[in-house]
């Protein structure tokens, strides 16, 4: 008899339970308003960052190194220790080398190349 009991109890909870469910799918609306939907509407196309085209490491004549990571959009990026911020970045004018800025400059993206730096003066350096 307890199991009768207990079994009609337990359809009867599942019933409840199911009732709960409607057959209709519920919707659900993520964003309704996006206070920037108007501004990204008008926004102009987005641009990629320049990659890397090439990176070298320099043994300069005084036996320093230089790393240089030259970009595609005609900068170079300078760094005079490994894993540093850059110390300058230099850009070629019209595309044409050398890439120059205030108190440095590189020749070329080449193998051996002349590098001014404040303070060391120009030298020869190759990769």
């Amino acid at each position: 008899m307890q199991k009768t009991h207990f079994l009609a109890v337990a359809i009867s909870a599942a019933s409840i339970a199911l009732a709960a469910c409607s057959t209709e799918p519920e919707v659900v609306t993520i964003n309704e308003f996006d206070p920037m939907a108007e501004a990204l509407k008008n926004a102009g196309p987005v641009e990629a960052p320049p990659m890397i085209s090439d990176s070298r490491t320099y043994r300069c004549r005084d036996n320093s190194l230089v790393y240089i990571d030259f970009y595609t959009n005609d900068t170079a990026a300078v760094r005079t220790e490994r894993g540093q911020p850059p110390v300058a970045t230099l850009n070629a004018e019209g595309g044409n080398p050398p890439y120059t800025a205030e108190g440095y400059s590189v020749s070329a993206n080449a193998d051996e190349i002349e590098y001014t730096a404040p303070g060391k003066g120009t030298q020869s350096c190759r990769s």
